[in-house]
């Protein structure tokens, strides 16, 4: 398109980052701040006896310490879950208090007991190891399994179980199992993983005693929808009594989305002191104080007829929430993807029965694709042992049960509407591109060098977020266009995307497009962003915005060149009378309304867009990984990999292809070796830095082909598909596949993540059973 949407127009904001100029969260200051440190817990689990802080306060540089008792008399509420819903048998769930500082207990390590500011980060550190806590530890629960039945880590709930959820028809689900002619089982492991954002969390608190409102700098998701959560449920004051501020964030993956202890503290303690309060997370800390993902662990089963058609799925699943309920922490293994474990496939039935229990460990909260990974890597996992069991061709078995483009729209057993979609299209495509027929020549030259080749796919399809979005668009006198976003980037390229949208819609150049986000006080609401939502929501608000400017300026077009409004044109940023060479350029119509205006402010033509989408994309697309495993050292080389995705109209290429790279590489990582690992006796994290907790790096990762299909959405304007998380969502079960079909040899059907070198060689060298 001639001003660059569909182009893969480069990053706008990298000039900007790559030269020093970004400004992160730790990067900000305010005149005269103070530091806090907080201390946390040792132990996983323990009763909270004393605690002196006497050394502490007298520590040079000291200006505070603070206990749960100094929030409790400041009125400070605990932090808040809000993703509730009941249980199975109708009863309400019981969530167990959070406090920013802990209340006579501690349920994992890490939580935090005090917070000590000082003049510098450094004499707040060194004061706050003169705390003296008394604990009383207590057995800790830290299998996700055995929390079913372990004795309740919160006296005030009666077990381990914080949500028993099921969802879909286990009726008929049982009906279609007991017809069955041929039923695949599979009990697996989604472990947990830490986030590990590039950008270690932090936070800027402020306070006006003169207006009494509060300001909080921090690298967020939404502005908005922190405020809301901070202002209700933890200080109990209005909105516009606190303001949010986020300026760049490097990297979120869902984690940066929730209310963390230490904002609500700068902000209590930047009250209590008059002055400003920074918080700034040290990598170690952030394993312990962040949000971890995953950590579910699932029994699950299709069925087939004689046809080899699948008739229903079923799966009982565990997910650990950690030691308390985060901020949407039930929603994910629940309603996130609700009855998405039946995929791309014209499944009739399903059930789900999922049980979320507490453990004696870091919460566990949304993560890139935040339950539409997990539903994907069940049921691609279960299509791939059972044409292992079936001795058909995986590609074929998949085909056999697609829904097909003809059956669009298409609602699934759990009510969802996809709209659109040619998932045969994408695998035949992607099936060609990694040279399927042509494997089993290239396993036999591996195997020539001692190596064993395998090959799998997965075929995933994600339901992305809508809702309500916001957008302000400005079109100045002075040949700007400012847009302001009430999504965030965490490092998409939203910059660049919302510009190339806008620029289109009113036919100027990108250059002339800016973009910002993160100021609640500069836009009135905004849902953040999330669930891979930005682009179909934001874009959506921009082009209501943009009718209106358009309409604002046929007005004062018709004025000025003595037309009729309905003789009016816009096209290509000119305001023209049909059928006439008459016309006023856009920023010409902008001078217009300013001088017009003569008002403080008004800088030219403006106007707020609101949109509201309750449907959902639904991005899918076909992942094959090709690898290589050293029999003698259990190493994995990951030859080919191959992608074709259906995101709907693209309007970065660009963007796109970097968006799904890079969550390759995280579910890769999850798959290949992420893994946080507790003490099963005392709940100690043994990977708590990247000593120990193993990260992908560039030689672990393949080049990749990458394709896209574009099958427009019906249910947006623009026509997009939502690609932030998708190659999360594909990428850990392509690759389990392709290595169980590396070591098939060895009785192999399943291998639980991650599949270290360790494990894979202890496979081929006959030291664990085939499982």
């Amino acid at each position: 398109m001639k001003f660059g949407a569909g182009q893969p127009v480069r990053r706008v904001e990298d000039d900007r980052l790559i030269t020093g100029q970004g400004q992160f969260t730790d990067d900000l200051t305010l005149p005269g701040v103070l530091h806090a440190v907080l201390l946390r817990s040792p132990h996983a689990h323990a009763k909270i006896t004393a605690i002196d802080t006497l050394a502490a306060r007298n520590a040079p540089g000291v200006v505070g310490v603070y206990t749960h008792a100094d929030l409790e008399q400041a009125g400070l509420k605990p932090l808040p879950c809000v993703a509730l819903m009941p249980n199975v048998d109708g009863s309400a769930m019981v969530v167990p208090a959070r406090h920013a500082l802990a209340k006579g207990k501690v349920a994992h390590i890490g939580e935090p007991v005090a917070m000590v500011v000082a003049e510098t980060a450094a004499l707040a550190r060194d004061a706050a190891e003169l705390i003296e806590v008394d604990y009383q530890e207590l057995a800790a629960v830290v299998d996700t399994l055995s929390a079913v039945s372990a004795k309740a880590i919160h006296p005030e709930t009666k077990s381990n179980i914080a949500l028993d959820h099921e969802l879909g028809d286990q009726v008929a689900t049982d009906g279609a199992f007991a017809r069955a002619v041929h039923v695949t089982s599979i009990k697996l492991v989604n472990q947990r993983v830490v986030v590990n954002a590039m950008e270690p969390r932090a936070c800027l608190g402020d306070f006006d005693p003169a207006t009494g409102k509060y300001t909080l700098y921090t690298g967020s998701q939404g502005v908005q929808g922190m405020r809301g959560a901070i202002a209700k449920f933890v200080l109990g004051i209005k909105n516009d009594m606190l303001r949010v501020v986020t300026k760049d964030v490097g990297g979120g993956f869902g984690m940066k989305s929730f209310i963390y202890h230490e904002y609500p503290l700068v902000l209590f303690a930047a009250k209590k002191l008059g002055r400003p309060v920074k918080w700034t997370s040290e990598r170690a800390e952030a394993f312990l104080s962040d949000t971890q993902g995953r950590d579910h662990v699932t029994e699950a089963a299709i069925a087939l007829d004689k046809d080899l058609k699948i008739l229903a799925i079923r799966t009982h699943t565990v997910a650990a929430m950690g030691g308390y309920l985060s901020h949407f922490a039930p929603f994910v293994p629940t309603l996130a993807a609700p009855g998405m474990q039946v995929g791309v496939y014209a499944i009739p039935v399903f059930h789900t029965s999922t049980k979320c229990v507490f453990t004696n460990t870091v919460p566990v909260d949304a993560y890139r694709g935040a339950g539409r990974p997990e539903a994907a890597y069940v049921i691609e996992r279960l299509v791939d042992m059972a044409a292992q069991d079936l001795k058909i061709d995986p590609a074929a078995l998949r085909r056999r049960n697609f829904i097909t483009k003809e059956q669009m729209p298409y609602t699934f057993p759990s009510k969802g509407v996809i709209d659109s979609g040619d998932f045969a299209r994408n695998m035949d495509d992607a099936l060609g591109i990694a040279k399927w027929a042509d494997f089993s020549g290239r396993a036999k030259s591996a195997k020539t060098r001692g190596r064993l080749a395998g090959i799998g796919m997965a075929y995933y399809v994600e339901k992305t977020a809508g809702g309500f979005e916001m957008a302000h668009i400005d079109v100045r006198a002075d040949g700007k266009v400012h847009v302001i976003a009430g999504t965030q980037s965490n490092g998409q390229g939203h910059e660049t995307a919302y510009a190339q949208v806008v620029a289109a819609q009113l036919g100027v150049p990108i250059s002339a497009v800016k973009v910002s986000f993160g100021d609640t006080e500069k836009l009135a609401a905004g849902g953040g962003t999330g669930g891979s939502r930005s682009l179909t929501m934001a874009g959506g608000a921009s082009i209501v915005a943009v009718k209106s400017i358009v309409e604002q300026g046929k007005a004062i077009a018709s004025n000025e060149m003595e037309a009729a409004v309905g003789d009016i044109e816009f096209v290509d940023g000119k305001f023209s009378i049909a059928g006439t060479d008459r016309a006023l350029g856009l920023f010409e119509v902008a001078s217009i309304a300013k001088s017009r205006a003569n008002a403080e402010g008004v800088e030219g033509l403006s106007a707020d867009g609101e949109y509201k989408n309750p449907n959902n994309t639904w991005p899918n697309g076909c992942h094959i990984c090709e690898v290589e495993v050293d029999p003698e050292t259990g190493v994995t080389e990951i030859v080919k990999y191959t992608v074709v995705d259906d995101f709907g109209v693209i309007i970065n290429p660009l963007l796109v292809e970097g968006q799904v790279q890079g969550g390759v590489v995280q579910g890769l990582g999850q798959a290949m070796g992420e893994q946080a690992v507790y003490d099963a006796e005392s709940g100690q994290l043994m990977t708590g830095s990247f000593m120990d907790y193993w990260m992908p790096r560039a030689d672990n990762m393949p080049s990749m082909s990458f394709k896209a299909n574009e099958v427009p959405c019906s249910t947006n304007p623009l026509g997009v598909k939502g690609c932030g998380e998708a190659g999360t969502v594909g990428s850990a079960p392509a690759f389990v596949n392709a290595v169980v079909n590396a070591l098939a040899s060895f009785g192999i059907s399943h291998i639980d993540m991650p599949l270290t070198p360790e494990k894979l060689w202890a496979i081929t060298k006959g030291k664990v059973a085939a499982a």
